[in-house]
C-alpha cells in the first residue's frame, strides 16, 4: 500500500507510516479518499490539508488511540493479565510501609539498579552535587524516554502505560532512599551503610545536607512515595481505557 500523504511503499498491515510517521486511522479519520471530481484540486493541497489534519489530532486520541488495527483475543487478553498483575503489585508496593523498603526489595530494583549507577556516570561532567542527584534521574529518566519512544513514534498506548506505571514505581523505589538519609541504616552498594561511609556516598544524604533540607527527609521521602503512587494510579486506568477501546474495536471485528 502506498501512505496517502508522503506515498511511501509499504506492508498493507501497517497501522502507521514508515516514512512520514502518520497513523493512518487518524489521517483518513480527517481525509477521506478523494472522489473523483476532486481531481482537479492543486497537487499540493493534500500534503496541506494532513499537516492541518495532525494539528486538529486531540490528546484523547493520542492518549486513547487502541494501537492495533485488528487487536485479537489473545494479545488483548494477555495484556488484561499483565494489567491486572500490574495492579495488584502497584497497591501492595503504594499500602506498604516506606521504612519496609518494599520497592527496593523487589526484583524491578534490581532492573533499576543499573539505571541509577549509569546516571552517576553520565552526570558526573556537572559537579559532584548533579552527579550524585543523577542516579536519581537516571532511574526516572529510562522509563520517561521508553514512553515517549512508544507513545509518539510506536503510537503504542499501552506499552506508554505500563512504562508510566514503572515511572511511578521509581519514585517508590526512591522513597526509602530518602528516607534514610539521616538515618542511614539502608544497605548500599559495596556493603555499605549511609551511618559508616564518607559523605557523599548516600545520594541523598548528601544532597539534603547540601541544600539545607536534610530534616525534611521524611517528608521528602512521603512526598516522592505519594506522587509515584498517584502517577500508577492513573497508568493502571489509562492502561484499562486503552484495553477498552480494543476490546470494542475487537467486538466489531466478529
Amino acid at each position: 500500500m502506498k501512505c496517502p500523504k508522503c506515498g511511501f511503499e509499504q506492508r498493507d498491515s501497517n497501522v502507521d507510516c514508515e516514512s512520514c510517521g502518520i497513523v493512518f486511522a487518524k489521517y483518513l479519520k480527517y481525509h477521506p479518499p478523494q472522489q473523483a471530481h476532486d481531481g482537479q484540486r492543486p497537487a499540493q493541497e493534500p500534503e496541506l490539508e494532513a499537516e492541518e489534519a495532525e494539528d486538529k489530532v486531540s490528546w484523547r486520541e493520542i492518549l486513547l488511540y487502541p494501537g492495533d488495527a485488528s487487536p485479537d483475543p489473545i494479545s488483548v487478553g494477555g495484556r488484561a493479565l499483565l494489567l491486572a498483575a500490574l495492579t495488584l503489585w502497584g497497591m501492595w508496593l503504594m499500602t506498604s510501609p516506606i521504612a519496609s523498603n518494599a520497592a527496593g526489595e523487589s526484583f524491578l530494583h534490581l532492573i533499576n539498579l543499573p539505571f541509577h549507577e549509569a546516571g552517576h556516570v553520565i552526570f558526573r561532567p556537572f559537579g559532584q552535587f548533579i552527579a550524585s542527584l543523577g542516579g536519581s534521574l537516571g532511574q526516572l529518566i529510562m522509563p520517561a524516554i521508553c514512553f515517549g519512544v512508544l507513545l509518539f513514534k510506536h503510537h503504542n498506548t499501552f506499552g506508554a502505560a505500563v512504562c508510566a506505571w514503572w515511572f511511578g514505581e521509581n519514585f517508590l523505589d526512591l522513597a526509602p532512599y530518602i528516607n534514610d538519609a539521616r538515618a542511614g541504616q539502608l544497605p548500599l552498594l559495596g556493603g555499605n551503610f549511609g551511618h559508616s561511609s564518607p559523605y557523599g556516598f548516600h545520594d541523598w544524604e548528601y544532597l539534603l545536607t547540601e541544600t539545607g533540607l536534610l530534616r525534611f527527609d521524611h517528608g521528602i521521602a512521603q512526598g516522592a512515595h505519594l506522587l509515584g503512587s498517584l502517577i500508577m494510579i492513573a497508568a493502571v486506568i489509562w492502561g484499562g481505557l486503552v484495553l477498552y477501546g480494543q476490546f470494542l474495536l475487537m467486538r466489531e471485528q466478529d
